[in-house]
């Protein structure tokens, strides 16, 4: 299990709104130069945040299935399917794009999250109605065991179903504290740190810890079943978001990179 680091500088930025909105993205789309293109069927990554009030006008989707989640403040959605909603921290939206639907955004000041796109098999996609559904912070399971804190906001539990096969964890971890989380034989786990650094090892491994800092991306594709060891090294609490998913997928990927 190697675990391959990623600083910002080789990950893609962006922004929206003359700039009041900017993005992170650990994984961009094509010519944005993020080093990592797609980690099987997760296709691009992008970590943004609102200086002001900021929109994103109507503009297109189909075939891939698109969560939103929100780490802090509120994001408001409007699509050609009728809807019109706000998702507010912990929260979380998906479309499942199918064969097509527009939508536009409004963020608050002061808001941060994630889009995720999530790629099944685009041939089979295009042809399913397309859907939004929403998920309030209350719905996903939460584990708290007094040294780390994780959310299931994909997984087992979850209210979230896709399609594509993909986990998706909200992990804080305390000072000095552990957590493993299981990595599967054929999966890659990656991890993008949003608040505070520590360290990556392989569970029961003689292997040295990678360390990583705030804004890394990190990625570990597994040959066989193992664990992942995040250790907090610092006096203020890590944060994390996991994906989980196959490193390989049994169909066709678009479009080609």
């Amino acid at each position: 299990m190697q675990v391959r680091i990623y600083p910002p500088v080789m990950q893609a930025t962006g922004e929206f709104d003359g700039g009041k909105i900017t993005e992170q993205k650990p994984i961009g789309f094509p010519g944005e130069g993020s080093v990592v293109k797609r980690v099987g069927p997760l296709f691009y990554w992008a970590w943004g945040v609102s200086s002001e009030e900021a929109r994103i006008g109507l503009h297109p989707h189909k075939g891939f299935e698109i969560m939103t989640y929100v780490v802090e403040g509120d994001a408001y959605h409007g699509d050609t399917l009728g809807t019109d909603s706000r998702v507010g921290a912990g929260g979380a939206q998906v479309m499942q794009t199918g064969s097509g639907v527009s939508h536009e955004e409004r963020l608050a000041g002061g808001t941060e999250l994630f889009q995720i796109w999530f790629e099944p098999d685009f041939m089979e996609a295009i042809r399913r109605e397309p859907t939004y559904r929403q998920y309030e912070h209350e719905e996903f399971p939460l584990e708290n065991t007094g040294a780390y804190t994780v959310k299931t906001v994909i997984g087992p539990g979850a209210p979230i179903e896709l399609v594509a096969d993909a986990e998706v964890y909200d992990v804080e971890i305390q000072p000095g504290a552990v957590y493993t989380h299981p990595v599967p034989a054929g999966y890659t786990l990656t991890a993008l740190a949003i608040r505070g650094q520590g360290t990556w090892a392989e569970a029961d491994s003689d292997r040295e810890p990678t360390v990583f800092r705030t804004r890394d991306f990190l990625t570990s594709p597994a040959a066989s079943e193992t664990a992942a060891s995040f250790t907090n090294t610092e006096e203020e609490p890590l944060r994390l978001a996991l994906i989980l998913v196959p490193t390989t997928v049994p169909y066709a990927l678009f479009p080609k990179r």
